[in-house]
Formats: structure tokens, sequence, C-alpha cells
């Protein structure tokens, strides 16, 4: 049975501009992610450095901005310096985090030049589990110095003469959670994270740094954690990070559907909490947010660390994606979005083969994921400013999240050229949802795309790569200045108004 709901969509109304760096993505030492991934000498369309030029092309199509790299858990046990000079010195390692062989032939060097390539900004971690300041002072003159001195000397020895420059820094990963190479009590991590931020601001007043806040909401110290880490290091760092993955596993649809509810949850818990700290201490300056590890993972089939057996390069948590995660994943993309005048960093973990939106074979094809296609559309279309977007709508009860509206949406204008789009889901599973919308006179609907199928659990393999692709959505009319969009049970939709007289 059809449900309606209504909103109205407003130049005047604005949240936050939308920030480029909230379509990041993640390259992490882990599984598949690098080697065969990104990675792979000897692959029929490597390029000269051993990059998939068809993950490349598929990684601008895809419209990321960012890529963090290089963990993640791997980064909490990893010594920098054994990935950069001569590939055939490089030692193997073993990374402790996920149980692998670590050859080290993909390093900083290979990661900035194929950053380069895929036209992304680079976001860095440091090793704040097992090493500390001096460490990290390390690794960012080898990184960012021009030369004349022994690390950025030894950078241009290694065929890399101008300096990195990478502006955005995480200060470690996840050191909350027990599982972490070097864990740490928040008085410790922030006690850590201060020293060695205020060592950055020294070589550098201009770097963007990242404190590590909770790993998950559901650890005990959430929220309490971000609050003492922040007490810390509120006049250094400039975000402060989260982590969230949805399991769709055990059966509650309804609820996996209302994943977003659980994110805004989250970002208005934390934004509240650096507020507080910020009111305390009284210091005016905002904390941003950075979501920096944020996607659909089928978490309860993974049988944890423990359960690896030492390898190079295994197949880890390759999970298929099928039509509901897409949707669940473009329903996050519109919670960053309606969160943008906090939320000024993101990455969807990761980007190939571990939980991503792009899949390869070794030797092989790659092709899409169906999330692959929520995440290229928002960023392609997503420009300008974000609207307060507040609609009427029917709710659905949920087991984990209580009552959730049926339909999540929010929408940007492009002051440039007076287009208005507008991103929508409907997460009833019973029924299509009619929206009633307001907007400016003079507009037209320039193109509605909706990701849906009559079977939800449709998926994209080598084999079929396009089974589940965007198609044009149906029943959108506009008459003056309201319209009516029809929306397909459980249902991602992007839809572009534009002025009828195009703006000069």
């Amino acid at each position: 049975m059809a449900t309606t709901a209504r909103l109205t969509l407003d130049p005047s109304f604005r949240i936050g501009r939308v920030e480029p760096r909230l379509f990041g993505s993640f390259v992490e030492h882990m599984g598949r992610s690098v080697y065969t991934g990104v990675f792979e000498p000897g692959h029929p369309l490597a390029d000269a450095d051993g990059f998939r030029t068809d993950v490349l092309e598929l990684t601008r199509e895809l419209g990321v901005t960012l890529v963090r790299y290089p963990g993640g858990n791997f980064v909490s046990n990893y010594r920098w310096e054994d990935g950069v000079g001569p590939v055939e010195e490089r030692p193997e390692r073993l990374d402790f985090a996920w149980r692998s062989r670590e050859d080290n032939s993909f390093g900083l060097n290979e990661f900035m030049a194929w950053a380069a390539k895929a036209g992304v900004e680079p976001m860095m971690a440091l090793n704040l589990g097992t090493r500390g300041v001096a460490e990290a002072l390390e690794l960012v003159e080898y990184a960012n110095y021009p030369g004349g001195t022994r690390l950025s000397e030894l950078r241009r020895s290694h065929g890399v003469d101008k300096p990195h420059d990478v502006r955005l820094w995480c200060l470690g990963n996840e050191l909350d959670g027990p599982w972490q190479m070097g864990h740490k009590t928040a008085a410790e991590y922030g006690r850590l994270a201060a020293e060695t931020a205020r060592a950055l601001k020294r070589f550098d007043p201009g770097l963007s740094l990242v404190a590590c806040g909770s790993s998950n909401s559901g650890i005990a110290t959430f929220g309490s954690w971000e609050a003492e880490v922040l007490e810390a290091t509120y006049g250094m760092v400039d975000y402060i990070s989260l982590h969230a993955y949805y399991d769709p596993s055990d059966g509650d649809v309804d609820s996996f559907l209302a994943s977003g509810a659980d994110m805004e949850h989250m970002i208005k818990s934390i934004a509240a909490t650096a507020d507080h700290v910020g009111a305390k201490l009284r210091d005016r300056r905002k904390i941003m947010l950075s979501f920096d590890e944020w996607n659909v993972w089928y978490q309860s089939r993974f049988g944890g660390e423990s359960s690896l057996e030492w390898s190079r390069h295994p197949r880890l948590i390759e999970d298929a994606y099928d039509v509901t995660d897409a949707v669940v994943v473009g329903s996050l993309l519109i919670t960053l979005l309606r969160n943008a005048d906090r939320v000024g960093v993101a990455c969807q973990a990761q980007l190939a083969n571990v939980i991503a939106p792009i899949m390869t074979e070794p030797g092989g094809p790659a092709w899409r994921q169906t999330i692959f296609h929520p995440f290229a559309l928002t960023a392609r279309h997503a420009r300008g400013r974000v609207l307060r977007v507040e609609p009427d709508s029917p709710t659905i009860t949920t087991g984990r999240y209580g009552d959730v509206p049926a339909l999540w949406a929010t929408a940007t204008h492009d002051e440039a050229t007076g287009e208005i789009t507008l991103f929508a889901v409907n997460r009833d599973r019973h029924g299509p949802c009619e929206v009633e919308i307001t907007l400016p006179g003079g507009m037209r609907v320039a193109e509605h795309l909706e990701l849906a199928d009559d079977d939800p659990t449709a998926r994209n393999s080598a084999g079929q790569p396009d089974r589940v692709v965007p198609r044009a959505g149906a029943g959108t009319s506009l008459d003056g200045g309201r319209g009516t969009l029809r929306l397909p049970p459980v249902s991602w939709s992007i839809v572009r108004f534009a002025p009828l007289v195009p703006q000069e």
C-alpha cells in the first residue's frame, strides 16, 4: 500500500556547505585492498607503476576526493620506513592486526603516486599504538619537508624530489579498542595525542589533525572517551573521528534500513560532547567531526582476527552487496550531508575488495558493486550548500531504533547553476511512497534516477557486473512550484531540478 509524505525545498534554509572531503574512501593494508586491488604489477591493465588502470578509472568514476591510508588497525603496528626505498631491500613483516605477511612492496611513495593518478587528497594515519611522537615527526619530515635534512634527503634519494605536502593526519586509529595494537585508556591516549599534535603543529601550524574518537557507539566508553580525549587535545586538533558499520545479518531488515538514524544520533551525540568540552574550557573554537570509517559490513559473519591463518593478501571480508545494502549506503550518505555543518571529513571503508564498492579478480576484471552507484551519483551531484529538509513522513517501527521516518531525505543547492538536487530513500518494504514536493517556481525536472529492484537481494558480480544499475525513475511531475515523486519500496533516488532559464 502506498504512503504519502511531504517536503519543501527552499534555498534560503541552509545547513552548511558541501565539503569535498565528505566523499572520501579508505585503502588499508588488509586482505586484497592494496595487493590485487589498487596495485597488481603484471596485471594486463597495470601501468608502469603496477597500478590497475581499471581500478583507477572506477575510482575517478566513483567520485572519491580523499583516501585514508594505511589503516585502520594495520597502522597501529606499522613501521612506515619498511615501505620506502628500493623494493628489493624492503623487509617482510608480520601484520598482527590481520595476521598477514606484509612484503611492503607498496608503501608511502607508491600510495602518493597512486593518489596523484586517482586525483585524490591523501589522509595519512600515524602509528600511535606501538610508536609515538618521535616516529610521527620523522614521517612528517620525510613526507613534507622540502630538502636539506636527513629524512627529506632520504625521500629525494628514493626518487621523490618534491615533498608530498600531506595536509590531513590521523593521530592513530581506534585506540579505545582492546583489539588494537597499543590499546590505551582515554587518559593515556589523550596525553599522547596532545603531545603529538603539539609537535606536529610546531612543524607546520597549517596541518589538520584528527584525534581518535570511539571505534563504535556500542563500546562502553562511547562519549566519555571523546570527552576525556578532547579535554587533553582541544586546542590542538581540528577533528574528532567517528566509526560505524551496519550489519544486516540478523534478519531485522527494518532496523537495517534505518541505520541512518543511528548514524545521525552518533553525530549529534559527539558534536554535543565536543561543544560541552569547548564550553567547559571556554574555547569558542568548534571541533569538526571526521566520520572516517563507515559502511555496511556483514560483521557477524567474520570470525575475528584470531580465526585467521597467517597468509599473504588473503581474501578477507569481501562482502557481496545487494540492493538493500545499496539503499542503506545511500541513506548514510544522506545522513552525512544532513549534518554537513559538523561533519567535515568522511571515508567509506574500503575502496577495493574489502567491504568495498569496487571488486576485482587477480589477473581478471574489476566491477562495480551495488553500493558503488549511490556514492558515485551523490559525489557527482551534491554541490553548493546543503538545504534543511524536514519531511512530513509516515513512520516505521524498528526493533533497534524505535519509530523512524519512512522517507529519509536531503537536498543541495548549487548557487552557480541554480540547480536543486534531492536525495531520497524510501525505507518502507511494503509499498511505494508518494512524495509531495514544494520548491521555488521556474524549475523543471532535469533528471530522476533510482536504485531499486523487484528482488532486493539482487547483486552484481564478475559474470553480471551490471545486474543492478540506476534506472530512470517513473512518476515524477512538476507544475509551477509543486511536484510529486513516486519512490518504489526499498529504494534510493536522486532528482535534479534545474531552472527553466539557465543562470548566467
